[in-house]
């Protein structure tokens, strides 16, 4: 599926500095994908162990513009996962230091703190972006975003980690999280299992790398497909989902 994110701005030369090396990539100059990246609005829900990651990346990478909703503060219990944050952050709001980390990674990108996602009022807010990125932990919220993605017809990047293992997709008003995962079931989540701290890093770097797919129309994103990682064993594999069902583009 192409992007549908405006490819024509174009790109200061202090841009083609420090950009110079995806530039380099011949499939990623050949999309425009750098220009694709900078004209592209992005919504990061959730600025944790899997949003960390995600934020950097994006940040680093020229995403135009970044919104980070998360209401959740620093603890202490994060910190050996969520390197984005130090010891100095503790009780102060995820959104806020992501957002100062973040430009100060790229001045080039503008961000904004949001308040945690809530389901009243979702579709309005998603349909603001050209991308959804789903870094939450529980599924009250990730069924939220996904019907509002679903409703207002946006493509999101989902992912999932705790203990050793991780899960990362990409889904869209044709196939969704529901259709995947029709039952909530929070019992794997990391204050349930605990996580290994470099496991949401590694998912979180695999989320950055399929959202950058679909905002630069480069590339195969996991639509229909379901990257799955163990940690203990280092193995990866990618199942495809039943995609029978997959309602026509509209």
């Amino acid at each position: 599926m192409k992007s549908t994110v405006p490819a024509r701005p174009t790109l200061s030369r202090s841009e083609l500095r420090r950009y110079s090396r995806p530039l380099l990539v011949p499939e990623w100059h050949e999309a425009a994908a750098q220009e694709r990246l900078k004209a592209s609005r992005v919504l990061i829900v959730g600025a944790g162990g899997l949003g960390g990651p995600v934020i950097l990346q994006l940040a680093g990478a020229g995403a135009g513009h970044l919104s980070i909703a998360d209401g959740d503060t620093v603890s202490l219990s994060n910190l050996h996962r969520q390197t984005l944050f130090t010891v100095a952050d503790v009780g102060r709001l995820k959104s806020a230091v992501a957002c100062a980390r973040a430009q100060q990674l790229n001045p080039h990108v503008s961000l904004t703190a949001l308040p945690a996602l809530t389901r009243a009022g979702a579709q309005e807010l998603v349909a603001g972006y050209d991308l959804v990125i789903d870094a939450t932990d529980n599924f009250e919220t990730r069924y939220a975003i996904a019907d509002a993605c679903t409703a207002a017809g946006r493509t999101w990047v989902w992912g999932a980690a705790s203990g050793t293992s991780g899960l990362v997709s990409v889904f869209d008003a044709r196939f969704g999280l529901r259709d995947v995962f029709p039952v909530a079931d929070d019992t794997g989540s990391c204050a349930e299992a605990g996580v290994i701290g470099p496991v949401p890093n590694i998912v979180g770097g695999m989320m950055a790398l399929e959202a950058l797919k679909v905002l630069g129309g480069v590339g195969q994103p996991l639509y229909g497909r379901l990257w799955t990682f163990e940690a203990l064993s280092g193995r990866s594999r990618i199942i495809s989902l039943n995609v029978a069902s997959m309602k026509p583009a509209t």
